[in-house]
């Protein structure tokens, strides 16, 4: 089966790379491209911006742009790369009118009953769905993917978790284009760091305990967990890297570390899902952004320089591809599970 997909936020960096990494989709097909009220009735193609590849893909080139209105717009699957402040009024709209919104903004993440989900970490948590119709009166539903640098830090903790994990500080060097575009002058980069990345510390730190926590039937049990995060913007276009300090209520080694980072398995059967969730590279200096974060096609976490931080402590780098497996690839990725698992 073949489903309508549309885009919420077309012409903006995510909604961008929404339509790259969705033409020739096996499952799913564009069928509308919705931006703000100045644009509705143009033509995608002659109106967007177009910034991350070559050419705008042909498939959307002709799409007239229609408004954020879900009696307008004919789809199965409703992709938001909106605003926080925009996605919590516009993405209500749309599930209450029954549309399926997988959603890249922050604005539902982590209300009680909305499913924050990484297919590999938590398939299970699609239990709220239930829960969020019921309490909301709603016809459709509203899934959400994580923040990007939450993803990239997840991704690596879940399989720690069985080692016993209980304290987490993670350094974060984060690229521009997790700012959009035209993001941070360059006046402000360009041989520079940037020590604040303002609401970002937040969603690093309290994302996880959701993702890791139980489903419990009707709600999530947060992890017991404690993460503390310093976030940096650095002069990297794409790929975000992340200097990573775990401890346990136990002693663990090095290879207890990276026999748990390979044990991460994949999700069969979805098209977008890598043949390794967690890259393991054995070079001093590695992983690095340029390099690595096309691993996957970008849906793979790469981590490195493994090593031992005291007692029952390890430190080891993390880098993912922040557009890609950190936005539209990971709500592309919650779509096709949720299509496996017939809630579409």
């Amino acid at each position: 089966m073949r489903y309508k997909v549309a885009i919420l936020g077309a012409t903006g960096m995510v909604g961008q790379k929404f339509i790259q990494l969705l033409d020739n989709h096996p499952w799913f097909d564009v069928s509308a491209v919705i931006a703000s009220e100045r644009r509705v009735g143009k033509v995608y193609g002659e109106e967007v911006d177009w910034i991350v590849s070559r050419d705008v893909p042909k498939s959307v080139r002709d799409l007239e742009m229609l408004p954020m209105d879900p009696k307008k717009v004919d789809a199965d699957i409703v992709f938001s790369a909106l605003p926080s402040d925009v996605a919590r009024e516009v993405e209500a709209k749309f599930a209450a009118e029954g549309f399926v919104v997988a959603s890249n903004a922050s604005a539902f993440r982590m209300e009680p009953d909305v499913p924050l989900v990484i297919p590999e970490v938590n398939p299970d948590h699609l239990g709220l769905i239930e829960v969020q119709k019921r309490n909301r009166g709603w016809d459709g539903f509203i899934v959400t993917n994580p923040n990007c640098t939450t993803i990239v830090l997840v991704i690596t903790l879940k399989p720690l978790m069985e080692l016993g994990l209980k304290e987490v500080n993670v350094a974060t060097m984060q690229a521009l284009s997790g700012a959009g575009y035209p993001g941070v002058p360059s006046l402000a980069i360009t041989d520079n760091i940037l020590p604040f990345i303002k609401g970002e510390e937040d969603k690093v730190e309290s994302e996880p305990l959701k993702l890791l926590g139980r489903f419990e039937g009707s709600e999530i049990r947060f992890a017991s967990l404690r993460v503390s995060a310093s976030c940096h913007r650095v002069p990297v276009i794409d790929g975000h890297t992340e200097a990573v300090f775990a401890r346990f209520d136990r002693d663990v080694s090095v290879d207890d570390v990276i026999e748990a980072f390979k044990s991460l398995k994949p999700i069969e059967g979805l098209p977008t899902s890598p043949e390794e969730v967690i890259v393991v590279r054995e070079e001093p200096d590695r992983p690095q952004p340029r390099l690595d974060r096309d691993a996957g096609n970008g849906m793979s976490v790469v981590v490195g320089r493994v090593r031992k931080d005291g007692e029952n402590g390890v430190k080891y780098i993390a880098m993912g591809h922040n557009t890609v497996r950190g936005a539209a690839g990971a709500s592309i990725l919650n779509a096709e599970l949720m299509a496996k698992e017939k809630l579409i």
